[in-house]
């Protein structure tokens, strides 16, 4: 344990997390503390958060870690901070919420996306925000909010994300940085600005959005009633939240080319960050965000991941007995039962994009039991993340496969799942908490507290060793996915 201490807090969708690191960003496992909470979901597509309950629950979180930290901890130095991407809030001129803050998950803007691809043109866009039109990113909310609910609209002073308005009341400065503003698909990722066509067809000024920081190493002090409560972070060097991505990629040390980051939690993602330049040309399937200035982040997201096993689990009854689940699903062949599911539970983001995709089950005979379903399901996002694995190699040369994510890390079988489908070895870490250890890296880098994280060596973990043999057969049974795919994209356009 080696001063100087950071805080971290990393802010999701499904919890809060927050704990205290030394200067080798190495976790004090008595700090850590994760307060879970629930996005509401409406039959309608709403996903949204009560934004001063949001608030409060990140001030809750830092509360609960300095009463378990103890007299170890006189101070933190640092504080750094991951949060979800694509949210959006409204605030009017006296920094109240207009808005509840709309998650990733919001599809009510839905009906908007093809409005805009008939107005725009997707591909030069993709090409220069990283993002194409879906209902996660702020071009589809906007425009439905503009259209649906247009009181709202009008009083809204400024358009912010979650991450925004802790800054904004933290530290009483309303700023926002490269990494955040690149996941809201109106920023420029090869200028680091707004995107002054999208701001302009959506009916918003620049003075509506919060200023870029100027530079990424740029820090911030929280307000005097703020030190007042936490007098351990009275002089702390804050820096503004970046994306919970790119802060997972930085955690599992994946910021190499030939290098990826595979996480499952409530939702799942594979990307590959890098020092350099944005590609000339985007996979259309992938986005591509910013770390900072001089880092980039590409990959792939799909909306079901540990969130779809666990509602498999809460239907099927089977939260009891998830060690006989895993043992059940480990004997059984793999692709033999001969159902067909598409993992669209929550919709579908990468890589077709698809508004409309919901969840379907196919082939389903009276032979057929539970586990059969469960095990289709599993093999069904390793179809998924195939696909995303093949758009990135046309960029990029993957060699190194690095898992994370508490879906894995609790599923060992769904994790030799992915890595037989996909055929290359992966490694699963000891780190537990990746995007909260990689927000602290991010700083202390910035600040020039430790090396070039470029260097860091990958934390030992559990290797996971690709069977060509059930890789070869799970071509098949992608095949067969792909087909019953392709008619979900090209039959509901």
């Amino acid at each position: 344990m080696q001063q100087p201490f950071s805080l971290a807090i990393d802010i999701g969708t499904s919890s809060v997390r927050a704990a205290i690191y030394d200067s080798t960003a190495e976790v004090l496992p008595k700090t850590m503390v994760k307060n879970d909470r629930r996005v509401t979901i409406s039959h309608a597509g709403g996903a949204e958060i009560d934004a001063e309950e949001a608030v409060a629950q990140v001030v809750q979180a830092i509360d609960d870690v300095f009463a378990k930290c103890g007299s170890e901890v006189e101070k933190a130095e640092y504080a750094a901070a991951s949060c979800f991407w694509h949210s959006l809030v409204g605030i009017d001129d006296a920094g109240d919420a207009t808005t509840p803050v709309f998650t990733w998950a919001e599809t009510r803007p839905a009906e908007y996306v093809q409005k805009l691809r008939d107005d725009l043109d997707e591909r030069s866009i993709h090409n220069r925000t990283g993002a194409r039109f879906h209902s996660s990113y702020w071009t589809a909310k906007l425009l439905w909010l503009r259209n649906e609910r247009q009181d709202v609209f009008e009083r809204t002073a400024k358009w912010i994300s979650f991450s925004d308005l802790i800054a904004l009341r933290f530290f009483g400065e309303l700023k926002t940085s490269v990494s955040m503003a690149s996941g809201t698909g109106i920023f420029d990722i090869r200028k680091n600005d707004w995107d002054d066509e999208l701001i302009d067809y959506l009916g918003i000024s620049r003075g509506q959005l919060p200023e870029i920081v100027e530079t990424d190493d740029r820090t911030f002090r929280i307000k005097n009633d703020a030190s007042e409560r936490w007098g351990k972070l009275k002089n702390a060097k804050w820096l503004l939240a970046i994306g919970d991505g790119a802060a997972n990629n930085i955690g599992a040390n994946c910021l190499k080319k030939d290098k990826a980051a595979l996480m499952i939690g409530t939702s799942g993602a594979m990307r590959v960050a890098f020092e350099g330049e944005v590609p000339d040309e985007i996979p259309f399937g992938l986005w591509c965000y910013r770390i900072d200035r001089k880092r980039i982040i590409t990959g792939g997201a799909l909306s079901d991941g540990g969130g779809l096993y666990r509602w498999l689990k809460d239907n099927f009854r089977l939260k009891k007995n998830d060690d006989k689940t895993e043992d059940e699903i480990a004997k059984r062949k793999p692709a033999a039962h001969g159902i067909v599911f598409l993992p669209f539970f929550a919709g579908e983001r990468s890589t077709g994009y698809h508004e409309s995709a919901e969840g379907s089950i196919i082939g389903l005979r009276i032979s057929h039991d539970k586990i059969d379903i469960v095990q289709a399901a599993l093999e069904s996002v390793a179809y998924r993340f195939a696909e995303i694995f093949d758009q990135l190699n046309r960029i990029t040369g993957i060699k190194e496969i690095i898992a994370s994510g508490g879906a894995l890390r609790e599923s060992p079988v769904w994790t030799q799942i992915i890595c037989d489908v996909i055929g290359q070895d992966m490694n699963l870490p000891d780190t537990r908490e990746a995007s909260s250890r990689g927000a602290v890296l991010f700083a202390l880098d910035q600040l020039d507290v430790i090396d070039k994280i470029e260097d860091l060596a990958t934390p030992k973990g559990m290797g996971f060793v690709a069977n060509l043999q059930k890789h070869e057969i799970y071509g098949k049974g992608r095949k067969v996915h792909e087909r019953y795919y392709r008619l979900l994209i090209e039959g509901n356009r």
